[in-house]
């Protein structure tokens, strides 16, 4: 019999913090992006995909960078479905993610399970952690509700079970979806039915990636005889599988060389699948229905810098982990088009394997594929899986959830209000608003956006169509002002949106949200000199303000100083850094950010004590070759290990 409660799983943690209280106005890093001459090359299909709708900016989410590196044991609140075959748990308040897949016949654990709960800067918005099975939604990349809550609650199955559904409203592309996850009564596989819908009448881009996190130990099979190489240069290209252009069998991730993706390339027709198996041919396989077309290998490779950030992401001592993952399109820096009313559902299927080895692992790819072809019709048939989904969809997909397990944001709620959108199954009722929704519901039922409290910042943003018409035809005020420019800003009106800031800025009692907005304009229309002197200026608007907290003096102190030395001003980062709370420089981003204020003033020598001091960037991003940049300035030495987090070939 299938159950479905409530648990606790405890983990050494590092604590989320708060997330960074200014606007997510700065252009999307592109780390996953290619460049116009390979986006040239590609077939035209793929290259429309790439080109759909690319993000300006992260806006309306907050960026999440308030983690440290110090755990502590800490409760994590858990849902743990079990049949007589499989024990999954998952966690709610983080994404979602399933964390434990274990089999419970042989005693295995199918997936990669993070020891400790470790965020790091790879989600789009900051903290992510990794291990187990991710749904990402959003934009390419790792989705920004990797560490927040979802809706949970359990409905009956399609076999009558019970079935837990997770559900929220994604801001980023403002769209609802859902994850229903359950064990059919005697099943060695977890079955999920996902479903993303399109509520507006614009049509919409649509991002989908399950990420799996496996043992790096394994041999990672797909029935492809190609697939599409991205590294971190920028490039994309088709490359023969499992050996590379030279000749190195990259179907094993220790082979790597270096942190790449490879996307296989599934001819039409194919059952679509992707299994992990260790050297006994025993492992991990996920399928699933049609729609769910792509499919790919991540892997950090043997290079200093993966294997750097594999350490980073977990203890010492832990194991290596690679990707497996399935998403709507080839790759996953294309998205797909959903028409308005419209909506994109698929299922999936996660359970264990078991292949001939001597086949499975053997130098003829067709043989082993065909091994686990095989084993996987038996175990799960194509037809069973395509049935299954056919009875979630009718039976099950639109029922109304029974026992709540868990609450999400607010941000649902607030849109089905103005939007008035029918939801059948995934309902974002009015109890779930919360303060960061107060204002925006006043603005929707009274048409005037109530101003902050005297003396405090403004409020969250948001940023569609339909509430920037509503900030158009409110009052005017400072506040109003500033969300306004930020909705103008992220629809690409730039120019308005400066001059709606400038307008609050003319009136405002508090004065560092406008000026940090108008800073980041001037950053990104190519003026440095003068972003550097208004981030400057909406630190010191903010220091002098007695009592004001030290989560907003770090942000904008760390935007300050970094644009001052962009703009060769190291005299006055040096002011703004000695009005940094002490507490906030001895944070490890804060120790780096001062070594490369010592080498900017000549102070080489004591630059160079820092790092040999030692200190931790908690909010690296993935990608980033910062640290090794300063390294090459300060001395011509090899970078040490601790610091060596670039995924690049150097």
């Amino acid at each position: 019999m299938t159950t479905v409660r409530r648990a606790v799983l405890t983990l050494p943690a590092a604590l989320l913090g708060p997330d960074n209280p200014l606007p997510a106005l700065r252009t999307h890093d592109g780390t996953h992006a290619v460049d116009d001459q390979t986006l040239a090359e590609l077939p035209r299909d793929m290259a429309r995909g790439i080109g759909r709708a690319p993000l300006r900016s992260l806006l309306p989410t907050p960026v999440r960078d308030g983690y440290g590196r110090e755990r502590t044991p800490t409760d994590l609140d858990a849902i743990v479905i079990e049949n007589d075959r499989l024990r999954v748990t998952v966690l709610p308040g983080l994404g979602g993610r399933v964390h434990s897949l274990h089999h419970k016949p042989t005693g295995r654990e199918l997936l990669y399970r993070n020891p400790v709960f470790q965020p790091a800067a790879f989600a789009l918005n900051g903290a992510w952690f990794s291990g187990g099975i991710e749904w990402n939604i959003g934009a390419t990349g790792h989705t920004t509700l990797s560490c927040a809550p979802l809706h949970a609650a359990t409905v009956r199955a399609p076999d009558g079970g019970p079935m837990l559904r997770l559900w929220e409203w994604e801001r980023l592309r403002d769209l609802p979806f859902q994850v229903d996850l359950w064990l059919p009564d005697g099943s060695d596989f977890l079955h999920v039915g996902i479903r993303v819908r399109n509520p507006h009448e614009r049509p919409a881009p649509v991002y989908w990636w399950s990420n799996t996190a496996v043992p790096e130990d394994r041999r990672v099979l797909a029935p492809a005889d190609s697939a599409w190489h991205h590294g971190y240069e920028r490039g994309l290209r088709r490359v023969p599988v499992p050996a590379d252009e030279d000749g190195a069998d990259r179907s094993y991730p220790l082979g790597a060389d270096h942190a790449a993706d490879w996307f296989y390339d599934l001819p039409e027709g194919q059952r679509r699948w992707i299994a992990a198996l260790d050297a006994d041919g025993t492992g991990l396989v996920q399928t699933s229905t049609d729609p769910l077309r792509g499919r790919k290998l991540f892997a950090w490779g043997r290079g200093r810098g993966g294997r750097r950030w594999q350490e980073w992401l977990t203890e010492p001592g832990t194991p290596g982990y690679a990707e497996i993952q399935a998403g709507l399109a080839r790759t996953q820096l294309e998205h797909l088009e959903l028409p308005g009313g419209g909506e994109f559902s698929w299922l999936e299927a996660y359970g264990p394997l078991v292949a001939d080895p001597a086949a499975a692992l053997g130098d003829d790819w067709d043989a082993a594929r065909a091994a686990v072809e095989s084993s996987l019709a038996g175990a799960l048939p194509r037809a069973a899986v395509d049935a299954a989904h056919a009875a979630w969809r009718e039976q099950a997909a639109d029922a109304a959830p029974e026992t709540v397990l868990a609450v999400g944001s607010g941000w649902g709620a607030l849109e089905v209000l103005r939007g008035h959108y029918e939801l059948p199954g995934t309902p974002f009722p009015e109890s779930s608003l919360g303060p960061e929704q107060e204002p925006w519901r006043e603005l929707l039922d009274t048409g005037v956006l109530p101003a902050p409290e005297k003396g405090s910042a403004p409020g969250a943003p948001l940023v569609s169509a339909p509430w920037r018409d509503m900030l158009e035809t409110a009052p005017a005020d400072p506040s109003t002002e500033y969300h306004l420019g930020i909705a103008q800003w992220h629809a690409g009106d730039r120019a308005q949106a400066v001059r709606s800031w400038e307008r609050g800025l003319r009136e405002a009692a508090v004065r560092w949200p406008l000026l940090y907005c108008l800073a980041v304009a001037d950053r990104e229309d190519g003026h440095p000199a003068r972003a550097a002197e208004r981030f400057a200026e909406a630190f010191t608007d903010h220091a002098d303000r007695a009592g004001e907290d030290a989560v907003v003096a770090g942000a904008l102190g760390r935007e300050a100083v970094v644009a001052l030395l962009v703009a060769g001003r190291p005299g006055r980062a040096r002011e703004t850094w000695a009005r940094l709370p002490q507490e906030v420089r001895e944070r490890g981003a804060f120790r780096f950010l001062e070594a490369r204020l010592l080498l900017a003033e000549g102070r080489a020598g004591e630059a160079r004590a820092v790092f040999d001091a030692g200190f931790e960037v908690a909010d690296l991003s993935e990608g980033a070759e910062i640290i090794g940049e300063v390294w090459s300035e300060l001395t011509g030495e090899h970078l040490p290990d601790a610091y060596e987090f670039r995924m690049r070939p150097s």
